[in-house]
């Protein structure tokens, strides 16, 4: 067995959806899920098949996002993992709730813009996921001033009054 850590190939503010799932109909469910759960999202979704052909499958609204999907899934190349990567302005909180509901999906490994790196497990059968590296070490608590500044974000970006 060799331990392999793979970065995720992606721009700076870009954000994924890195996951496990079950089935070749993944592609086309995860892809309905998204379309239903926000209009006029942009995203490219891959998956990468562990039985059969073994190919790269995707899918998406956007083809520079299904490109980026295809080419990290196939570094990846773990057998039922799939990634989707979402287009500007979309994010993983309007979506996660979603993905994971689709009967397919067994895990969620990691949704972030964060770098990000994969940690795989290979055998002479294939390769397993053993966990992800998202972002960097916690360097301290929060003090007064940190507190009013992630308050402070959460009401300027919307998601707290």
């Amino acid at each position: 067995m060799q331990l392999i850590t793979l970065k995720i190939d992606k721009p700076e503010a870009t954000n994924f959806i890195f996951g496990q799932t079950h089935f070749i109909k993944s592609v086309e469910d995860i892809h309905e899920a998204l379309v239903n759960a926000v209009p006029g999202i942009r995203f490219g979704v891959a998956f990468c098949e562990a039985s059969g052909k073994c190919l790269v499958r995707g899918s998406g609204t956007d083809s520079a996002m299904i490109e980026l999907a295809l080419k990290n899934a196939q570094a990846i190349a773990a057998g039922h993992s799939f990634i989707i990567f979402l287009g500007d302005g979309f994010y993983p909180l309007n979506v996660l709730n979603t993905v994971k509901m689709v009967p397919e999906v067994c895990r969620i490994y990691c949704a972030t813009a964060n770098p990000t790196e994969v940690i795989l497990a290979e055998t002479e059968q294939g390769r397993a996921i053993l966990g992800v590296v998202d972002g960097f070490c916690a360097s301290g608590i929060e003090d007064e001033e940190d507190i009013l500044w992630r308050k402070n974000l959460l009401r300027q970006i919307g998601y707290k009054l």
